[in-house]
């Protein structure tokens, strides 16, 4: 089966059944090699021989995608979700794919959502990141725990739990308060794991590009840890399959917009010039589905250089950062970006292109 109709394969199950398969695993045609496994938390979707993108259930809040390789000894896993408690469902589903040992972790970047659960991870377990997101975990630029980052993503889960409670009080259709219950019993777990982290960096770390190779059968997959430039933080790693012609991109590259609180957004237009150089047909992200082709790319492109040049106009006529976030009209996207309905971005991306235009 070559990659793009895997693509099909894989887009049709996952829209056809809503991520809740109801069995174990979907199987093929040839019955042999599982196109979809899922777990009570995750959903293994295969992409190539070996190759999963895994996303959630909903019975326990992940926030981010990850990625599997299964090898002929070993298991590979990129990123480990938002908390302690969503990377112990992880390597618990991961048992239940697969008695392969979890070799390896990667962490495309260092925010909380695709990092927070390293610290679950066994000792055994080699932690691969960016130079950069190693001293971010470690606390050598701050605590990532009290950065607007983190808090401004967190901060309103109590009000979320104590309105699911209060839905579920006043709901009394059966099907309603099953799914009220389900999704307040995720909220509260992730409530409780939230203040259960402890930053964990990786032991080992790259530069530029660090190779691995894992054994299947009589050949090696080839495994391309690479950083592309500053983009989404100034330690994005994309992981590229060039057999496969895939490549996991954490949130340099989204099918959405991708937050840019923390970004490079000049140099991110050319680490995402690099990321179309690669050969890949399919592109597995950080959230939502996967992408097939490199078109999207230059979408993403576009919108930041044009956020850019809005927002540096704006701050020119003497505009702040609250009062740009409010008024730059960034329309001109809504065809694409279905999120834009009116004029206004994110004052987090905003307050972000301020302080490095005054840099």
């Amino acid at each position: 089966m070559n990659n793009k109709n895997r693509f099909n394969r894989a887009m049709t199950g996952l829209i056809g059944t809503g991520f809740m398969l109801a069995v174990f695993g979907y199987v093929n045609a040839q019955g042999d090699d599982p196109e979809v496994i899922e777990t009570s938390s995750h959903v293994f979707t295969r992409m190539a021989e070996g190759v999963y993108q895994v996303t959630g259930t909903g019975e326990v809040y992940l926030m981010s995608n990850a990625m599997m390789l299964v090898g002929d000894e070993d298991v590979l896993l990129v990123d480990s979700h938002v908390t302690p408690n969503a990377a112990n469902a992880l390597l618990r589903s991961v048992r239940a794919v697969t008695n392969k040992p979890v070799r390896y972790l990667v962490n495309t970047h260092y925010h909380f959502d695709h990092a927070h659960g390293n610290q679950v991870f066994p000792e055994q377990v080699e932690i691969i990141g960016h130079e950069y997101t190693r001293t971010k975990l470690n606390g050598e630029l701050g605590n990532v725990l009290t950065e607007t980052t983190m808090v401004s993503f967190t901060e309103g889960v109590p009000a979320l739990v104590e309105s699911l409670r209060a839905q579920l009080s006043d709901t009394r259709d059966p099907e309603e308060r099953a799914a009220l219950a389900r999704r307040l019993k995720a909220q509260e777990d992730h409530m409780i794991s939230l203040r259960e982290i402890i930053p964990t960096p990786p032991n080992i770390t790259l530069d530029k590009k660090m190779t691995l190779f894992q054994k299947m059968g009589e050949s090696d997959r080839e495994i391309q840890l690479l950083h592309l430039g500053l983009g989404h933080t100034a330690g994005d790693v994309v992981v590229y399959l060039p057999q496969e012609k895939l490549v996991f991109t954490g949130d340099m590259m989204l099918p959405s917009l991708s937050y840019m609180g923390d970004s490079f957004p000049q140099e991110w237009v050319g680490s995402l010039e690099a990321l179309k150089g690669l050969e890949f047909d399919v592109l597995l992200p950080g959230h939502g589905a996967p992408v097939q082709g490199k078109a999207e790319i230059g979408f993403f492109q576009a919108y930041i250089t044009d956020l850019w040049q809005k927002t540096a106009a704006l701050k020119a006529q003497g505009l702040t950062a609250e009062e740009t976030a409010e008024q730059v009209d960034m329309t001109n996207h809504g065809s694409h970006y279905r999120q834009i309905r009116a004029p206004g971005a994110d004052v987090r991306a905003i307050r972000r292109i301020y302080a490095l235009l005054d840099e």
